[in-house]
């Protein structure tokens, strides 16, 4: 990897620490070439403090390293991508990230659309929404929509229709995002099961 440390008057380049997990941008901080080494013989990211003047591993003092998993230039070799798995929150205030922003994976549309629904839920108006009529008829009516659209899924999967499938594969995915609210389970609940297992595979 050929980094550029010389293009700053102090020797050193912005890097940017993503959580390899999440994708959550954790913090931002600075490298000189000692740094860099560092980082690399440890396997734990160590900055050089500006405020300090000297070398310092991010959780020397509190214990909440962050543990290095690969590291990538940008297009003009000076800034750093820096992906880790973080112990503990980053920030020295005590928050996940630097920006006060909780670590968690984000999904996407398919986030908002699980906000929307848990908003809709909380200002039911079963007259205007229809979220909200499914959460008054109950869990039986939700489950029973999960079960018609998984069925419909099933009958257009054996057809040729792409956009008849994809349709129906959307109506599942949405009636289970309504069933997951009923239930207080998160997207993320979910995807840490299927972390878990992936691991005992």
């Amino acid at each position: 990897m050929n980094i550029d440390f010389s293009k700053s008057a102090h020797g050193l380049i912005p890097a940017i620490i993503q959580d390899n997990e999440t994708k959550s941008v954790l913090m931002l901080g600075y490298m000189n070439a000692e740094a860099y080494q560092k980082t690399i013989d440890t396997q734990k990211v160590t900055f050089y403090s500006r405020s300090k003047q000297r070398l310092w591993t991010k959780g020397e003092e509190s214990g909440n390293f962050l543990n290095l998993v690969s590291i990538k230039n940008d297009c003009d070799d000076d800034t750093l991508l820096i992906q880790v798995n973080p112990v503990g929150p980053t920030c020295h205030n005590g928050t996940d990230t630097c920006w006060a922003e909780e670590n968690k994976s984000d999904y996407g549309f398919i986030s908002h659309l699980e906000n929307t629904i848990k908003v809709r839920r909380e200002n039911a108006d079963s007259e205007k929404s229809y979220v909200a009529s499914l959460f008054e008829k109950g869990i039986n009516k939700i489950a029973q929509k999960v079960g018609e659209e998984a069925v419909e899924l099933v009958i257009e999967a054996k057809d040729d229709n792409m956009n008849l499938f994809k349709n129906e594969a959307a109506d599942l995915l949405f009636h289970l995002l309504v069933l997951f609210q009923m239930k207080q389970v998160k997207l993320e609940d979910i995807e840490a099961i299927l972390e878990l297992r992936s691991k005992k595979a």
